[in-house]
C-alpha cells in the first residue's frame, strides 16, 4: 500500500500588478502545477504590490501608444505579442480581450484595496476580479467607482472601500511594501517567493513550477526530519 503524503503548508508571495498579463498567466500556471500535485500542499497566497507604471497619470494612456513608448515595439510586434497572450490565455482557460482604445491605467488605488482585502481574507478573490475586470471586461481598474464596485462584488464592504480610497489610510503601507520588494531586487513581475526563501521569476510553465515545488518540498521535509 502506498504511503500517503502529508500536506505541507506552502506560503507563496506573488509580486505583481493588476495590469500585468504575465502575472495572471503565472498564477494560472502555478495553479495548474498544484493540480498535478494533489494533497501535497496547503496553499497560502499573498499578493504583493508592484506598479509597472508608477508615474502613469490618472487619465491613463492608450495601451498601444504606451507599449510603443516604453518598449519601442512596432505596431506589428505589439499585435504579435497580444496575440501570443490571447493564445496562452486560451490554453489556460482565460480570456484576454484586447480591444481598440484599451488604456493602460494607474494601479496604486487598486493596490491599496488589495492590502485591505488581505485583512479580510479576500485578497485573492479581489486580485482575480481585478485581473478579470481589466483583461476580460473592459473596465478601468484605476477608477475609484469601478474599484469599489469590484470590491463589493467579491464580498467586501463598498462604503469602507470608498472611504479607504478617499482617506488614503493604506497609502504608506503599500509604499513601504513596494520599497521592501524593490530592496529584494524585484524589478520585474511576476516574481514568486516560496516560503520566504525560494524565488521563481516570471510566468513559468506549469512543469517548471512542479519541479521547483518538488525540490522545495524535499528540502523542507529533509530539514525538519519528516
Amino acid at each position: 500500500m502506498m504511503e500517503s503524503k502529508t500536506a505541507m503548508p506552502l506560503k507563496v508571495d506573488i509580486v505583481s500588478d493588476v495590469v500585468c498579463p504575465w502575472c495572471i498567466i503565472g498564477y494560472l500556471q502555478l495553479q495548474k502545477a498544484l493540480a498535478e500535485m494533489p494533497g501535497e500542499f496547503i496553499l497560502d497566497i499573498h499578493w504583493q504590490p508592484f506598479e509597472l507604471n508608477p508615474t502613469m497619470p490618472a487619465a491613463g494612456q492608450d495601451l498601444r501608444e504606451h507599449i510603443a513608448q516604453k518598449y519601442g515595439s512596432t505596431p506589428a510586434q505589439s499585435r504579435g505579442a497580444r496575440q501570443r497572450l490571447v493564445e496562452i490565455g486560451d490554453s489556460l482557460g482565460y480570456h484576454f480581450d484586447y480591444f481598440d482604445g484599451m488604456r493602460m491605467v494607474n494601479t496604486f488605488k487598486a493596490h491599496q484595496l488589495l492590502h485591505w482585502a488581505a485583512i479580510h481574507g479576500l485578497q485573492t478573490e479581489l486580485k482575480l476580479a481585478m485581473f478579470r475586470a481589466f483583461f476580460s471586461e473592459r473596465r478601468d481598474v484605476g477608477d475609484s467607482e469601478q474599484l469599489v464596485a469590484i470590491a463589493t462584488a467579491v464580498g467586501l464592504d463598498g462604503t469602507e472601500a470608498a472611504q479607504i480610497l478617499a482617506d488614503g489610510r493604506y497609502v504608506e503601507d503599500v509604499r513601504q511594501a513596494q520599497s521592501a520588494w524593490l530592496e529584494r531586487e524585484v524589478h520585474a513581475v511576476p516574481t514568486f517567493f516560496i516560503q520566504d526563501t525560494y524565488m521563481i521569476p516570471g510566468a513559468q510553465e506549469a512543469a517548471v513550477f512542479v519541479q521547483a515545488l518538488q525540490r522545495i518540498r524535499e528540502r523542507e521535509l529533509a530539514s525538519t526530519g519528516s
